[in-house]
This record gives structure tokens, C-alpha cells and sequence, in this order.
């Protein structure tokens, strides 16, 4: 999608739909007074008989007939004035995305109002390309025959910005917008099915994709290159399947960085997860080709930093692999031995990703990483306990952790932090191995994980994002995410983190 900035008048914009927020209860904004006296008052009309109104997500369109530039007119409802914040502005902009695209236009200009709304002008530019190009995001590719709603719904090709306001933060939309194609690049990979995403393709990908990027090195190791490498987690959780497990690794090293900080990404990337021998029940097993939105989101985050030339050292890493059952499987009792030298006796192999991750954050660490951060769709109990809007971080750092929440709060990938108590420790215990992969208490589950990754971080800061909930929806939220299947968490949050480390 093209972004343009035009600090002329709104009404003088040529575009397919021209859109303004307006709140509940509905009092026009500056523009949207003047667009009203051009089309002889029929926005006042609508107001009076209850038909435009400002609730979040209500959309009201009306055609120019020639009274202006543009050849429609979109209200887009913000919810009451004082709670309007950048969700409320998505969840806006998204509604007319969709409208707009299921009509056929292909070009939408949006007026940015400076003093109707509660939130800044950087802030609803960053807000509205998200809606823009999230929005009408299509999932089904796969289909050889869309519905004649599907079949129109498709990206925009443009979208201007205008008004007053504009022209200062064209930069600030222009990122956006590039965060935001990596975000929907990631919701291709999670939605993949497993049978066309196995972890060798998912490599080609990123292998691919890493020979585009500035100042990037990708590598890889696979199969028994892993278990000779020391990585015996990762490469007991891959032996069970005929598609061998993969280790990948970028190093974005651009110039002009400071040597001494590396940002280390992690992501889990279980290309499908059937519990291995702990086999996992057959509703939504379907779903679990989506256990791999981790490893999607740091990749895709990497390309969009450096894409963007953030001047920041990152070091991602992503562990793939499927769990399957099998007569190669590892299984329930089984002592594996980590990267780090620790060993893990093996309780239940349906809690694989923080087997993987604990040689992925090690190896991150040893190659040279002062800061990490992981993504992992790691415990069903996160999804019982924040649902599908916020995902739980964790960490050795409080410092660290505030700043990967500050992050995701200011670009819509919300965080919510979790304590991680040493008296935690205790449900590791093994009485055969240094410790144990799952506890048979029904407790902490999300805390329980996060405390056996702690194990394996090394020295220095650490996040865990636990994204299970947030990472691939069951429904629609009813917001900017209207439809089930995946979201591309974690990357509009890492680039955002990234960007804030330079300043």
C-alpha cells in the first residue's frame, strides 16, 4: 500500500472514500463541518434521524454526488470522546479498509484532526495505517473459489493522509506502514498449513527474505547437525517427525550501531504441535500449525527493522520443529541434555517449546546477545487467563520488562506483566535430572514455563512474551481483527522496541 501526505484541504482530496472519525455522542469535527456544508447538510440530516452515529467501529457512508473531490464520504464511529485511544482509531480505520475494499475502491483518504481527538496526531497516523492495512486482511488463499465478499476484500492500494496536521508525521505513517506489511507477511506464515510450512520451508523463508534485507547474515544448521552442535532439546523434540527439526540464525549488524548491545529475538517455531506422545486432544488440533507465531514474529520483525535501517545490533534466532508422535519420538521419562549442559528429564512432551527455546535463548546468549527478548504461543493456560488481548512477558530485569510493555502498549500489541518468583523454582525439581520439563501440579502453568526458560538466559536482561491467546485468534475480536486465524503479534512490538533502543 502507497502512503501519501496532502496538507491541502480535505475536500479538495481526490480518493474513492474520504473518512473522518467522529465520537459518541456525534459532534463534527472541523472537517467534517465543512464536508457537511458541501454536501448541503445530509451529514446533519443523518445525525438527526439516528443514523450516523459515533460508536466504535459504526460506519456511515454517503456518495458526494460530485460535491467533492472524492466520490464518497466515510463517518467513522471512535466510541465516546474521552476513552478514544489508537485502538479506537484502528478498529475505525479498519471498518472503512473493509467497507471501502468491498465495494471496489482502492483508495481512501483519512483527515487527521488535531484538537477533536484525545490523541496525538503521530499517534492517529501510526493507529490508521494499522486499520488501513490490517484490516482487511484476506486469509484465504488456499481457496480455489472466494465468496463474492471475500473476493473483493482486499488490500488498499493507497491511502493519503490530509489535513493540517499531515505533513509532520508523513514519516511516522510511512514506518507504519512498512510494520505493518511484515505484520501481515507474518499472518501468511502462521496461517500456512503445517503440510506446506514444514521447519525446512519455513528456513527457505527466511533464508530467502534475510538475502533481501541490508546488513544481514543468515545461517542455519538441521537434522544431526543439531545434535551434534550439543543442542540435544531441540533435536529430541524434532526426532519423532520425518521433517527434521532447523536452527535458524540472523545478524542484522548495520552500520553506525553500537558495538556493545545486541538485541537477541527468539522465537518458538513448532510448525505443528500433536503433543508428541503426550498426544493432544483432537479438537482445534487443527489450530496448532499456529504454534510457530513466535518464530513468524521475530523473523518478520527482523525484516522490518532492517528494512526501516534501525541502527541497532539484533541477533535472531529461531528454533523450528514439529512434535509428533512416532517410533523415533522422544518420550515421557527420557533425560535430555540442553545446549547449556543442564539436563531435563522429560515429564510430558506436549511441553516442547520451552525445550527448544532453552537451547535457542542459550545459543542466542553464547553468540553474543546482552539483551533478549522470546515470543513463544508456549501454555494453554495464558489464553484461560488474558484471553485473546493482552499476552503475559515475564523477566529477570524490571527495567527490561517495562520497557518491552511500553513498547507493545504504544503500538497495539498489549502487555500485561507477570511476576516470577524464586519460590517457583521448586516445581522444577527432578529427582533424576536437573530438572523437569512439565510439574504435576495444575498451578502457575504460564509462571511454571517462564521460570524453566529463566534457567537458560545467561547473564543479563531477558523477556518472555507467553503470546498464546494473542498470537491466533479462535473468532474474530470484533475490533481491527475481525476475522479468526492469526495476527501477527509481537511484530509491530519488536520494532517498536528496537527503534526506542536507539533513541
Amino acid at each position: 500500500m502507497d502512503i501519501d501526505i496532502v496538507a491541502s484541504p480535505p475536500t479538495g482530496v481526490e480518493a474513492d472514500v474520504l473518512a473522518f472519525p467522529v465520537p459518541d455522542p456525534v459532534v463534527l469535527p472541523p472537517s467534517g463541518q465543512e464536508i457537511d456544508r458541501l454536501v448541503e447538510g445530509r451529514l446533519a440530516h443523518l445525525i438527526e434521524d439516528g443514523e450516523l452515529k459515533g460508536s466504535r467501529g459504526r460506519l456511515t457512508l454517503l456518495h458526494s454526488d460530485g460535491r467533492l473531490q472524492a466520490h464518497r464520504v466515510a463517518a467513522a464511529g471512535v466510541g465516546e470522546r474521552d476513552e478514544t485511544d489508537a485502538d479506537s482509531l484502528r478498529t475505525a480505520a479498519a471498518a472503512v479498509a473493509r467497507r471501502a475494499s468491498e465495494i471496489g475502491a482502492r483508495t481512501v483518504a483519512w483527515v487527521l484532526e488535531e484538537n477533536g481527538l484525545p490523541v496525538g496526531a503521530s499517534d492517529q497516523a501510526r493507529a490508521v495505517v494499522d486499520g488501513i492495512a490490517l484490516g482487511p486482511y484476506y486469509a484465504g488463499r488456499w481457496k480455489t473459489k472466494a465468496d463474492d465478499d471475500e473476493e473483493r476484500t482486499r488490500e488498499l492500494e493507497r491511502l493519503i493522509l490530509c489535513g493540517p496536521g499531515a505533513e509532520a508525521v508523513a514519516e511516522e505513517a510511512r514506518r507504519a506502514n512498512v510494520i505493518a506489511r511484515w505484520t501481515n507477511r507474518c499472518r501468511d506464515l502462521v496461517n500456512a498449513p503445517a503440510n506446506e510450512l514444514t521447519p525446512a520451508r519455513l528456513t527457505e523463508w527466511a533464508e530467502a527474505t534475510a538475502s533481501e534485507l541490508p546488513s544481514a547474515r543468515f545461517e542455519s544448521i538441521g537434522g544431526d547437525e543439531i545434535r551434534e552442535a550439543g543442542m540435544g532439546a531441540l533435536a529430541a523434540v524434532g526426532q519423532g517427525s520425518t521433517n527434521p527439526p532447523q536452527l535458524m540464525t540472523i545478524r542484522y549488524e548495520p552500520e553506525g550501531a553500537r558495538k556493545e548491545f545486541v538485541l537477541g529475538l527468539i522465537g518458538k517455531a513448532i510448525t505443528f504441535d500433536a503433543g508428541g506422545l503426550s498426544l493432544k486432544p483432537a479438537d482445534k488440533l487443527d489450530e496448532m500449525k499456529s504454534d510457530m507465531g513466535g518464530g513468524a514474529a521475530v523473523l518478520a520483525a527482523t525484516a522490518a527493522i532492517a528494512e526501516l535501517g534501525i541502527p541497532l545490533r539484533v541477533l535472531t534466532v529461531v528454533p523450528a520443529s514439529e512434535n509428533m508422535p512416532g517410533g523415533r519420538a522422544f518420550r515421557p521419562g527420557d533425560i535430555i541434555t540442553s545446549l547449556s549442559g543442564k539436563t531435563i528429564e522429560v515429564t510430558n512432551t506436549d511441553a516442547e517449546g520451552r525445550l527448544i527455546l532453552a537451547d535457542a535463548l542459550w545459543h542466542a546468549r553464547q553468540n553474543g546477545a546482552t539483551h533478549l527478548v522470546d515470543l513463544a504461543t508456549l501454555t494453554g493456560a495464558m489464553v484461560v487467563a488474558m484471553g485473546d488481548f493482552y499476552a503475559g512477558v515475564f523477566g529477570n530485569d524490571a527495567a527490561w520488562v517495562e520497557d518491552v510493555r511500553a513498547a507493545g502498549e504504544a503500538v497495539g500489541d498489549h502487555v500485561w506483566p507477570w511476576p516470577l518468583h524464586e519460590t517457583y523454582r521448586r516445581h522444577l525439581h527432578s529427582t533424576f535430572a536437573d530438572m523437569k520439563n512439565s510439574s504435576e501440579h495444575r498451578q502457575g502453568a504460564p509462571i511454571y514455563a517462564a521460570r524453566f526458560l529463566q534457567e537458560f538466559v545467561g547473564e543479563g536482561p531477558w523477556a518472555h512474551l507467553d503470546i498464546a491467546g494473542t498470537a491466533y485468534l479462535e473468532r474474530g475480536r470484533g475490533d481491527y481483527y475481525s476475522t479468526p486465524g492469526a495476527t501477527g503479534y509481537g511484530v509491530r512490538l519488536l520494532t517498536e522496541l528496537a527503534q526506542r533502543l536507539t533513541q
